[in-house]
């Protein structure tokens, strides 16, 4: 089966919080604040494996976390970090953000990679908080928590050639003869659900690579039928072939389809529609296509483009075909990669979404909140006089209380902190 789109959660591994110790010796049994700091947790990151070929491994496992970053111990021993989760991709996977549909990557070529969920900072431990003035502090730093968002993977086929056509117009049979695919073949529309791949040995070494698209229908460029679904798989293509069928065996126009089908091209990308295009009059076979040929030929050279006749039933003119197409690609030469186009604004704006601080008055209420401040509180020992006013300069250095007085606060009012109750005292 071929998964092409697929929406997962990824959380990065929180850090290790950092350790409150004290140096506990035969000879020194009163030493120094000796608590390590915690280690970093792990990040989940997308790495290109040119081995795959789908999404599958997504659609049952939807949740992926990477480790948490293991606590400080005593005698200054940090935590062990959090190893990183690597998830393989296909190349030719883009990376979007769910909640906004921001690009955040487009992976293309093999191992490459991107960190889609950075692990928490390890926290600092007791013997960091030493100062001239405090020289036992019993309070540590808490670990960061681990960034998490739900992203959505969509793979777009790398293909040399995309074959299109409408529906049982012979892709799928031409693939098989020309590859070693086994796609299912039917008499019936849309036999093709899902894209095919194979590659197309040529005599003297040479190959390519062939996508079968499922059959297009009018509106595709709209989203009718499956059409975003389809067309979305021959963006990257070098060359388009083109197969009508001229024998109007169904009671179809083989000039009226061939204009159709690039004009639905051409409403979905502009760029599709000028991709260099190979035509092929398929079902030559059938008494009477000779005539539709003919039709298809004189209006196919008006715009320059190159047309073959064949039969994919009986494998006459195949080889001409698989030259003609190997030549066109030499004449095409590599492609330009697709970057899709990353505002870096908006990534580094996701990025720290965590480290947002709200501070707000509602119904006479001051309310202080947000990831940095609860892992404050929580770092917090308000038992202890020292980790009592690191917590009052850490509020004062992020311009809390000066926000709160311009909202109006003042001497015993009460502040709500991440749900704890303060009075205020400037």
């Amino acid at each position: 089966m071929f998964i092409d789109v697929a929406n997962i959660y990824v959380k990065g591994g929180n850090g290790g919080h950092g350790a409150v110790a004290f140096r506990r010796e035969k000879y020194e049994p009163s030493g120094g604040p000796a608590g390590g700091d915690g280690g970093d947790g792990g990040s989940v990151i997308l790495q290109v494996d040119n081995g795959l070929r789908t999404l599958m491994d997504f659609r049952y496992k939807k949740h992926y976390k990477a480790e948490t970053g293991e606590n400080g111990k005593a005698k200054k021993q940090y935590g062990r970090g959090g190893e990183d989760l690597i998830l393989r991709v296909p190349p030719g996977t883009i990376v979007k953000d769910t909640e906004t549909g921001l690009v955040i990557a487009d992976l293309t070529k093999d191992k490459q990679s991107v960190v889609v969920a950075k692990g928490g900072r390890g926290g600092k431990g007791n013997a960091k908080f030493t100062t001239s003035t405090r020289q036992a502090p019993r309070f540590a730093e808490g670990g960061g928590k681990g960034e998490e968002r739900n992203i959505t993977l969509e793979l777009k086929l790398l293909a040399d050639v995309g074959l299109v056509g409408f529906p049982n117009v012979g892709k799928s049979t031409l693939l098989s003869i020309m590859t070693d695919a086994k796609p299912k073949i039917a008499n019936y529309h849309f036999t093709t659900l899902t894209p095919n791949l194979g590659v197309v040995q040529v005599g003297g070494g040479d190959s390519f690579v062939i996508a079968d698209i499922p059959g297009l229908i009018e509106g595709a460029h709209s989203g009718v039928g499956l059409g975003h679904e389809f067309l979305r798989h021959i963006e990257r293509t070098r060359a388009i072939v083109h197969i009508v069928d001229v024998s109007s065996q169904e009671g179809r126009d083989p000039v009226e389809d061939f204009y159709k089908i690039n004009e639905e091209l051409k409403k979905y990308s502009p760029k599709l529609a000028e991709k260099p295009q190979i035509v092929i009059g398929n079902k030559m076979d059938i008494p009477g296509s000779q005539e539709g040929y003919n039709k298809l030929e004189e209006e196919v050279k008006k715009h320059g483009y190159s047309i073959y006749p064949i039969s994919a039933a009986t494998g006459k003119g195949i080889k001409e075909l698989e030259y003609a197409i190997l030549n066109k690609l030499q004449e095409i030469g590599e492609p330009e990669p697709i970057v899709e186009e990353v505002d870096e604004n908006k990534l580094y704006e996701l990025k720290s979404k965590d480290n947002e601080i709200i501070i707000k008055k509602e119904n006479d209420k001051y309310i202080v909140d947000g990831y940095p401040i609860e892992k404050l509180i929580n770092s917090t020992n308000f038992e202890d006089l020292d980790s009592v006013r690191n917590f009052q300069n850490v509020i004062r250095k992020k311009g809390i209380v000066d926000e709160l007085k311009k909202l109006g606060i003042k001497d015993e009012d009460i502040v709500n902190i991440c749900g704890y109750e303060f009075e205020f005292f400037d």
